[in-house]
């Protein structure tokens, strides 16, 4: 069986287009390269400074110890890529130059609203990158575990975090379901393979709109 965050990760791949422009944020999403063909034409854009970021590299005769993506892994650069400094990565993501932005999260509720980065009485260095990149031009999926590890339900009625962003997520992914957020609410468009709609409705808070035609991702 598929590795749950690899599921989630090999999906997303699926969304993106030739010649879109696709930030990667920390954690899952740094693996939707790996189901990239290079020659896709598919760029993605790292927040510590560089763009056309390949896979993460394991093989230490392979690691190239001053290229690291924005989770710090080893990771590889596509030909056609570049760096560049904190004031022109921003200026990417403010400018609207994204096409899509790839994030984790801590929840996601009925409206879209986005916290991933502060659990209160937490140790944090602060929120990072993330509320440029909800706050611009571009389209937002959030890849995630569809509960935290005591079972509670990440995507609930309204967040009780911090929040990163309002009405900001467009589509979610986890290891149970793909949402989609529309101005009616969640609606399920499918289900991860060997899992009932049933099992994903008990383990949503917030309410779900089931679609009529639901499916089984092809992962």
């Amino acid at each position: 069986m598929m590795d749950k965050k690899e599921m989630i990760a090999k999906r997303i791949a699926q969304i993106l287009k030739p010649n879109e422009f696709v930030n990667l944020g920390i954690g899952i999403p740094t693996l939707v390269a790996k189901y990239i063909d290079p020659k896709s034409d598919i760029h993605f854009h790292s927040e510590n400074g560089f763009t056309h970021a390949g896979p993460i590299i394991t093989d230490p005769d392979k690691i190239d110890k001053e290229l690291i993506n924005a989770s710090d892994q080893f990771v590889s650069i596509l030909p056609g890529g570049a760096f560049f400094d904190s004031a022109t990565s921003f200026g990417i993501v403010r400018g609207g130059h994204l096409d899509w932005t790839i994030l984790g999260a801590l929840q996601v509720d009925a409206e879209g609203n986005l916290a991933n980065w502060k659990v209160p009485g937490a140790v944090t260095v602060g929120v990072g990158g993330g509320m440029d990149l909800v706050s611009g031009d571009l389209k937002v999926i959030i890849a995630m575990e569809h509960c935290s590890k005591d079972g509670t339900s990440k995507i609930v009625n309204k967040c009780d975090v911090p929040l990163t962003g309002l009405k900001c997520v467009d589509i979610i992914v986890t290891d149970l379901a793909f949402i989609e957020v529309t101005p009616e609410g969640l609606v399920l468009r499918e289900t991860a393979p060997g899992v009932s709609v049933d099992e994903v409705i008990a383990a949503t808070e917030a309410d779900l709109i089931l679609d009529p035609n639901i499916k089984t991702m092809d992962v």
